[in-house]
């Protein structure tokens, strides 16, 4: 490299470093116990190192962070609707959030048969906790070899959320409920989840959250522990949201997530998957519906450094009326990973011409026994298909949306429960009635 060109790059360093004290100014970190303390303080020391995240980063090359970083919270009006919550019909434990902020009234007794579930704001007081092992730890873990400076934030500001602790199998799913109430809310959440040894935990996430959403989840899932998780991003038309999921798998350990998203403006969903124990298995997996001024990126990156391991990345988007889809997956292979199977595949449909998907798959393999594959399409509705469909007798809206259901299937069926799974197909069916009109 060339001294022009360094000079170049530190410059602009420089400068992202110099608008994030810049944005700092006049926030302070939350006041807490030692454990607490001591991770945001270090999360403040990576934010400042790093930077807040810019255009010129070669992850955020496709989705402009301004809005998410920027102090103006941009006004988001809140959506009226009168569709029943999802998940309403499951028995579940609920815990409610409104702009951001834990509401008692509306929640459930936090208490779960197996399941200790603690407020951060609460925990973060006390000097010793167990969540020390895992609070801005994974965070920091999931900063290399590519850096996530808005979930270095999180951890840093970051006053509520709840802190899970799994010690037997869960009777019934953990439901954190988020309701949007003013147009200018600025949230930032931080959840963890530790499953000890042979535990499991179902956790559903449902609900638009805030007009900003800044949200980490940390999830510790020990030997032989299986954590399922299911979550649909609300309705908002205007909302924006950055979030982040950090996961470290134990041996013989399953982790499968789903996620949901329709509408809103900016959706910007991270996932890290770090697997540390032999034989453990990670599915990841989203389904999104864009129409108009939307844009929802999926940024997935899953590090295998044990043996015997699987992980499998499905990722499905149908845009229409100028939406922007973007997908960007990397599966790294560590030396000594043998017998790893890692499989990715991101698919876009697009309902017109204007929209667009963008998409950047990656392999990096350092071991010589593997099955690695990923590919990544974008087409249009297949003619024939739409043909034979309404020779049946089917008019083109629905035979439309028959097979705009069949397109995302791949993805909905990655949820293991099968009651869930029919609460999204329905969701989705539901959304694509009401483009019809």
């Amino acid at each position: 490299m060339n001294a022009q060109v360094q000079s170049k790059r530190a410059q602009l360093k420089q400068a992202k470093l110099a608008a994030t004290e810049e944005r700092l100014q006049g926030l302070a970190l939350p006041e807490g116990g030692v454990w607490a303390t001591e991770a945001r303080q270090a999360a403040l020391a990576r934010l400042r190192d790093m930077g807040l995240p810019g255009r010129r980063d070669e992850y955020w090359k496709f989705t402009r962070p301004d809005t998410l970083v920027q102090e103006e919270v941009p006004v988001a009006e809140v959506f009226a609707h009168d569709e029943a919550p999802v998940f309403d019909g499951i028995d579940r434990l609920k815990i409610v959030f409104v702009d951001g902020v834990f509401n008692a009234a509306e929640s459930d007794p936090l208490d779960l048969a197996g399941v200790e579930i603690e407020r951060l704001s609460d925990a973060a007081k006390a000097d010793i906790h167990w969540a020390r092992e895992v609070f801005g730890v994974l965070e920091a873990r999931g900063q290399s070899p590519v850096e996530r400076p808005l979930a270095a934030f999180n951890t840093g500001f970051a006053e509520d959320g709840v802190l899970i602790r799994v010690t037997g199998r869960a009777e019934k799913p953990v439901s954190l409920i988020y309701r949007h109430e003013s147009e200018s809310s600025d949230a930032i959440l931080h959840h963890v989840v530790r499953l000890e040894k042979g535990t499991n935990l179902t956790l559903l996430e449902n609900g638009p959250a805030a007009a900003r959403l800044n949200k980490v989840l940390e999830v510790d899932i020990a030997d032989g522990a299986s954590f399922h998780h299911v979550r649909a991003q609300g309705r908002d038309h205007q909302r924006r949201a950055g979030t982040h999921i950090f996961a470290r798998l134990g041996a013989e350990s399953v982790l499968k997530s789903f996620t949901l998203t329709v509408n809103g403006k900016l959706t910007r969903n991270e996932c890290v998957v770090e697997f540390t124990g032999d034989d453990a298995m990670a599915h990841v997996a989203g389904a999104c519906l864009g129409d108009g001024d939307f844009l929802h990126d999926d940024t997935v990156f899953i590090t295998h450094d044990a043996v015997a391991c699987e992980s499998r990345q499905v990722f499905k988007k149908v845009l229409r009326n100028g939406a922007t889809g973007v997908f960007q997956g990397k599966i790294l292979v560590k030396p000594g990973a043998q017998k790893t199977d890692g499989y990715q595949k991101s698919q876009s449909l697009l309902l017109d011409e204007d929209s667009q998907f963008l998409a950047k798959p990656e392999l990096e393999i350092y071991a010589d026994d593997v099955a690695c594959s990923h590919g990544s399409t974008s087409g249009a509705i297949d003619e024939e298909g739409l043909f034979y469909l309404r020779s049946r007798g089917i008019e083109e809206g629905p035979a439309t949306d028959l097979m705009t259901l069949a397109f995302l299937a791949e993805a909905v069926d990655e949820i293991e429960d099968e009651r869930l799974a029919e609460e999204i197909t329905m969701r989705l069916e539901g959304w694509l009635a009401r483009r019809r009109g």
